[in-house]
């Protein structure tokens, strides 16, 4: 298998990638999830390396968790003990073990998006 995984964050509200994020990744079967991966985007809002390399792609179901309620506090976007996104889980699946699967996020205070990107 060659196929792997890549992430990065945008912060939509502030035009700029998203810097200090931590990402969890979990494999997913049934319904329990084993962490497999944990990263931080850098300053262009990426990891610094596949958060799933090649040599420990499966295919499956993922699912990455974006733990935004540190950044947007840091960035003065929210505040509190209770924020509407803290956490971000996006699950997903890979079926193609030769491919290059990428899922961003794209980040505001009160709402965020995804797709499967290049």
């Amino acid at each position: 298998m060659t196929g792997y995984l890549t992430t990065h964050v945008l912060d939509t509200a502030r035009g700029t990638p998203a810097e200090g994020i931590t990402i969890l990744l979990y494999r997913v079967s049934g319904s329990s999830r084993d962490k497999i991966a944990e990263s931080m985007t850098n300053a262009d809002g990426r990891t610094d390396a596949p958060i799933l390399a090649a040599e420990q792609f499966r295919t499956g179901t993922y699912e990455l968790v974006f733990q935004t309620g540190d950044y947007l506090r840091a960035t003065g976007q929210a505040e509190g003990d209770t924020l509407f996104l803290d956490q971000v889980p996006i699950r997903f699946g890979m079926s193609d073990p030769d491919a290059h699967y990428h899922v961003p996020l794209l980040l505001s205070p009160f709402g965020y998006s995804t797709y499967r990107g290049s």
